[in-house]
């Protein structure tokens, strides 16, 4: 549906009963550098968004930043909200750039016989429509960039592979952190070029949220959309379309949603797979869900240097401390998020163990000066059961724009032939092995071990 003379484009949030808050905040600034992509009509690169929820509008404003990007098409079968919502600020920016209104489409059959132009789709749909929306986008001859996760089956994720194979297109999974400024220079630099961590010999991140941001999501009655269409698509009602994370069959509960983001990082900072996981969780507090509200899961892995263990949380009850992944060394621990990054280095080192790369610039000075201590002289005591805080180093290294920017300036410019993709199908199904396992395991009430095959895609 396009936007008629006279008809808003930005429909009234209070509408909303309940919603939380959006992602995509930018930070500080960052001394690297992406390429801008095209700059002419004749090299735009022609995209359409698949998916105009609350996900597909924040990658739609990262795009916004990214000279070159065209967009053509916008897909959502919730015509008068999402759909109306991102089409109508694409064709205010392009009513001002002199381009023509985008087409706005319902079915993602339609729009991919109609839009001939296309060189690109990004797939923000539910996790259980991605398979077959990125399949069908790769067959008619489109790159895609589909949001994390990948699939909430390993059939759906395993044949998406296979697309890509065969079709020969462009497949980036949407695990950001891949493209991050700061979570390349962590694993280029800090672990893989100074070793001033070490050995790492423990892993722990956790993602917490409060009640407050995970109650169930709802919308004044004349938003609803039709329950004939709605069961057509694949929902039961309008609860299962706005909360499709929390039923079974539709996503993967919060350990998927939200821990496939940082587990995706043990496995690629470790350099390795898990061999095992152990986890258990339930639906402790919110009735209504079919997932698991909380879990809490330990993996093993077997890395190049040794044994490493790896704890991770989701909560939906408590916001305490939000959301990280720490890395923990026998000579320091790495600490980061798409907020913050510091390392801390162990006390028993002397001051100036880590001078090398303060001077390269790789880090600030110590910001705890203030809790240095001195190094005991030989023979003297030393009270075992007093640890003093390890001092902090901050990196000079940060993200000054919106998190998914990088990933998708990444991806237009494998589009463009200009690199290669961060994340490709390959990985990305690696990461959904390693996350859906989670919920197996929380079931099996018991410790799950990984086969390596089960990591590969054969054909």
């Amino acid at each position: 549906m396009n936007k008629g003379k006279g008809e808003k484009s930005k429909m009234d949030r209070r509408d909303f009963l309940r919603s939380t808050t959006a992602a995509g905040a930018s930070l500080v600034l960052t001394p690297v550098v992406f390429s801008q992509g095209p700059q002419d009509k004749a090299e735009e690169i022609n995209v359409a968004l698949l998916g105009a929820g609350r996900q597909g509008q924040t990658l739609l404003e990262a795009c916004h930043n990214i000279p070159g990007v065209r967009f053509r098409a916008v897909c959502d079968i919730w015509t008068q909200y999402n759909q109306r919502i991102a089409a109508g600020r694409l064709n205010a920016r392009y009513k001002l750039q002199g381009y023509d209104p985008v087409n706005t489409y319902e079915d993602y059959r339609a729009m991919l016989d109609k839009e001939k132009d296309l060189d690109a789709v990004i797939v923000s749909t539910p996790d259980f429509c991605h398979a077959e929306h990125t399949i069908a986008c790769l067959r008619a001859g489109k790159h895609v960039y589909c949001e994390k996760e990948m699939s909430n089956t390993l059939e759906g994720a395993r044949a998406m592979v296979r697309a890509a194979k065969e079709t020969g297109k462009l497949l980036q999974i949407g695990h950001q952190r891949r493209s991050s400024p700061r979570y390349l220079f962590a694993l280029n630099r800090i672990i893989k070029e100074t070793g001033i961590l070490g050995r790492i010999t423990a892993v722990n991140g956790q993602w917490n949220r409060s009640k407050s941001a995970c109650g169930e999501l709802e919308v004044a009655k004349r938003y609803y959309i039709d329950e004939a269409l709605l069961q057509n698509y694949g929902y039961e009602s309008m609860k299962h379309f706005l909360n499709w994370r929390l039923f079974k069959g539709l996503g993967g509960g919060p350990i998927v949603d939200l821990g496939s983001h940082q587990i995706d990082i043990y496995n690629w900072f470790l350099g390795a797979l898990p061999k095992s996981v152990l986890a258990g969780g339930g639906v402790d507090y919110w009735s209504d869900w079919e997932w698991y509200d909380n879990v809490m899961a330990i993996y093993e892995y077997d890395t190049a240097d040794g044994p490493v263990r790896a704890f991770y949380q989701t909560l939906t009850t408590s916001g305490s401390r939000g959301y990280f992944e720490n890395f923990m060394g026998d000579q320091g621990t790495l600490d980061i998020s798409e907020h913050k990054a510091a390392v801390y280095r162990e006390v028993y080192l002397l001051k100036d163990a880590w001078d090398e790369w303060v001077k390269k610039g790789y880090l600030t000075e110590p910001a705890d000066k203030e809790l240095e201590v001195a190094v005991k002289e030989e023979g003297a005591e030393l009270n075992v059961a007093e640890s003093p805080p390890p001092p902090r180093y901050d990196f000079t290294v940060m993200l000054d724009k919106p998190f998914h920017q990088p990933h998708l300036e990444n991806f237009f410019d494998a589009v463009g032939g200009r690199g290669h993709l961060n994340c490709p199908p390959e990985v990305g199904y690696e990461t959904a092995v390693t996350v859906l396992k989670v919920n197996d395991a929380v079931a099996a009430g018991e410790k799950l071990e990984f086969k390596p095959d089960e990591f590969k895609v054969e054909g």
